[in-house]
């Protein structure tokens, strides 16, 4: 939470069973699916890591992302997921740049006015403003989800 404090970010926090799935964090939470953020590390064929964001009622597009980010990819394994984030799976934040990691957000993360998303654990997660997930995120913008 030091990365709201030092960016003078209003959050809301929510502590919690664990959650696996977006499905669970949106009912442990009380919000609605659509405004949670789901953040996936892919990685490219030279090996690099990404973060790619994506709303949590969307799946992400694969082929879209390459395009944006100009090279081939594939989902991370839980394990590289663990070696790029030191996160579980489905706890990694939103930020890339806590881990040195290119941030890419769908824009179908900002159709909603709040964005909620794990914090690094499976137990933990906050609320913030779209306007303020944009400024501490700092991330190529694009459209790489699909409606499921």
């Amino acid at each position: 939470m030091k990365i709201f404090e030092e960016g003078g970010i209003n959050y809301k926090f929510y502590e919690h069973e664990p959650v696996y799935t977006s499905e669970q964090a949106a009912g442990v939470r009380g919000v609605e699916l659509k405004t949670g953020c789901k953040s996936m590390i892919l990685k490219t064929k030279e090996g690099k890591f990404i973060l790619a964001n994506i709303a949590a009622d969307r799946r992400i597009d694969v082929k879209k992302l390459e395009k944006a980010v100009g090279a081939r990819l594939s989902l991370a394994t839980k394990e590289e997921v663990l070696q790029a984030t030191n996160c579980e799976s489905g706890s990694v934040p939103p930020f890339g740049r806590l881990f040195g990691l290119p941030t890419f957000l769908d824009d179908s993360v900002l159709e909603n006015d709040f964005v909620n998303f794990n914090i690094g654990v499976l137990t933990k997660s906050v609320k913030i403003s779209k306007e303020d997930l944009v400024r501490v995120m700092n991330p190529v913008i694009a459209r790489f989800a699909r409606s499921t």
